[in-house]
């Protein structure tokens, strides 16, 4: 099937199952690893739906990612909170990546809030620093595009909505985001490869869904929380609960910050 038919499908679906054929949403989140504690924040759900009832979607496949979606009314923004991803190492296809992206924009979202966990670079952030993504580089050699679909990219992490967060938070740090496929952690070589070229932050996240949310015409904002130091930089193993108990600590702290943000998109 079509990737844009089958997202309208899902949203069809989505609208079926909260009882309105004509609802619309402003904006929608993907919460990343670590991020799943934090989505309470927001206020509690009109609706949470589980993922795989609806056209495209299945139930996620690693731990801490959740697998409903919510819809939540914040301030006089209605929002939609994807609690989990689809990731490249899953084996499921780039279009499956994004079905949630473009499922939202079918919805009628116009900004996509694209948050993950991931290792950080600079020595200064320690985990639990969230971090805007100012720009990304993607390294996993796949695109959510066919075709001759030339989508400029030059502001793709708006600096709109860079500013609104600034507003609420000025002591935030930005950096240049790079998405690996996973699933093995980066080894201390990779890292410093990334260094070497602009990069800030390390993933497997993010970039293509950010792709796909600028094709439809949304506006992207990327947050990433550090949930660990990168690998090399403390000598240290790096592992998936590490990720998670990070995001446990930050909990508050991040869901106040969306919390806040997402009124002023």
């Amino acid at each position: 099937m079509d990737p844009q038919e089958q997202a309208g499908q899902a949203a069809s679906a989505l609208r079926e199952l909260v009882g309105d054929a004509e609802a619309t949403w402003d904006v929608a989140l993907v919460m990343g690893s670590g991020w799943l504690p934090a989505a309470d924040a927001l206020g509690t759900p009109e609706h949470e739906i589980p993922l795989a009832d609806l056209p495209g979607f299945s139930a996620p496949a690693v731990a801490g990612h959740g697998g409903t979606l919510r819809s939540v009314r914040v301030g006089d923004r209605r929002v939609l909170v994807f609690l989990g991803r689809t990731h490249v190492y899953e084996g499921k296809g780039v279009a499956a990546v994004v079905h949630g992206v473009r499922t939202a924009a079918a919805a009628g979202v116009r900004a996509m809030v694209l948050t993950n966990g991931c290792g950080g670079l600079n020595p200064a952030w320690s985990p639990g620093t969230p971090v805007l993504i100012r720009d990304h580089i993607n390294l996993t050699a796949q695109t959510p595009l066919t075709g001759a679909t030339f989508i400029d990219l030059t502001d793709l992490y708006a600096q709109r909505l860079r500013d609104l967060v600034h507003d609420v938070d000025p002591s935030l740090d930005e950096g240049v985001y790079v998405q690996l496929t996973g699933p093995q952690y980066e080894t201390p070589a990779e890292i410093g490869y990334i260094r070497a070229i602009g990069g800030d932050l390390v993933g497997m996240s993010t970039t293509l869904e950010a792709i796909a949310a600028r094709e439809a015409g949304l506006e992207v904002l990327g947050l990433s929380l550090v949930t660990n130091a990168a690998a090399g930089m403390t000598g240290e193993p790096l592992n998936h609960e590490e990720v998670l108990e990070a995001g446990r600590t930050s909990a508050e702290r991040m869901g106040s910050l969306l919390a806040q943000i997402v009124p002023r998109i």
